[in-house]
């Protein structure tokens, strides 16, 4: 975490959990604020420079960086050669550095992954996750703020502003998001003004809002589990089909253009007083896949044994049949994400089946 941003936030009360960051509490308040600050220091940040970085990175990941720019973002991923997700992120370009974001947990064995590829390309891969701060706001009680710092808003889901060296990003979903992404000394005035009408919130609100909008994020207990269309990601911009080759690519493709897709990512309600965790196997009765489980892609608690989740199930299950927690357990109420469901329209053919 970095040290600047600990101790303005422990100067304002906040109690620091020291693998998470800022904690506002336990679970996710019962009413939820209008309108939250949320401290996301458990977010870590991977650092590509260099003259080949671009080139260096295109090749490794799902999404075209080319269409990165001053005034837009993209999620993207990184995949195995069996073109199953390792890690997932936010892709930006800030001058002439490419950062990905995503979960701190991820960031040693990603970072371990792309060094592994750089060979005699022109490029430095660093762990960046300390030397910026990341911090959401929830809500629309922040837009003013952010717009006199800013001078103005982005008006499209991914788009970017920049304010010297502070990134503003609008994150997707029903509900209003910014992430901001700087250094501690631009980002503190920042949450110190926007928090005369926000609540500080517990970073959990914060992946709560993820898995509403639909925003799967892949995790250590998830990783390698998923190709991207499992959970959505070709719905949500963060795979290109005409970018070129990336590892991976073969599968991601053929799954597209000739396979047929067994498995989506759904939103999911349940009442239980156990606790279901990203990567859980879900139990669907009479199942006859020989496939990977289904599994919890990530949960968030809403209230006292009250749960809202991300799963990626058997289509044929989500559509006809019981999806369970366990073969005992309660029973998933299965809803498609806000963005809905594409009809896939190229021909199956007897090729790949997820």
């Amino acid at each position: 975490m970095n040290p600047d941003w600990r101790a303005f936030l422990e100067a304002r009360g906040a109690q620091i959990d020291p693998e998470r960051g800022a904690l506002f509490g336990g679970a996710v308040d019962s009413p939820e604020p209008g309108c939250a600050l949320v401290d996301l220091s458990e977010l870590g940040l991977i650092a590509i420079a260099g003259p080949d970085a671009m080139d260096f990175l295109q090749g490794q990941v799902s999404n075209d960086l080319r269409e990165l720019s001053d005034t837009h973002s993209q999620l993207s991923s990184h995949c195995s050669a069996k073109g199953r997700m390792l890690a997932n992120f936010r892709a930006l370009r800030i001058e002439d550095s490419l950062f990905l974001v995503l979960p701190r947990s991820q960031v040693p064995a990603l970072l371990k992954r792309l060094r592994m590829f750089t060979l005699r390309a022109k490029v430095q891969v660093d762990d960046a996750s300390d030397a910026l701060v990341c911090a959401g706001i929830i809500g629309d009680c922040g837009d003013a703020t952010l717009a006199a710092v800013f001078g103005g808003l982005p008006d499209d889901d991914n788009g970017l502003a920049r304010y010297q060296q502070t990134t503003l990003i609008r994150v997707a979903g029903p509900t209003r998001r910014w992430l901001l992404i700087g250094p501690a000394g631009q980002v503190e005035p920042i949450w110190a003004s926007a928090a005369a009408t926000a609540a500080e919130a517990n970073p959990d609100l914060w992946a709560l809002h993820d898995i509403r909008a639909g925003i799967p994020v892949i995790r250590p207990e998830t990783s390698d589990a998923f190709v991207p269309q499992m959970t959505n990601m070709q719905l949500i911009d963060g795979v290109s089909f005409h970018k070129g080759c990336y590892t991976g690519q073969e599968v991601v493709a053929r799954m597209q253009y000739l396979g047929k897709l067994k498995r989506r990512m759904y939103r999911a309600e349940v009442e239980t007083d156990a606790t279901p965790k990203a990567g859980d196997a879900l139990f669907v009765p009479g199942s006859r896949s020989e496939q990977a489980s289904d599994r919890i892609v990530d949960a968030r608690a809403v209230g006292p044994g009250r749960w809202e989740l991300l799963v990626v199930v058997e289509i044929a299950a989500a559509e006809g049949a019981e999806v369970r927690l366990s073969e005992d357990g309660p029973v998933l109420t299965l809803t498609p994400p806000p963005y809905g469901f594409s009809v896939q329209s190229s021909p199956e053919a007897a090729g790949t089946s997820t």
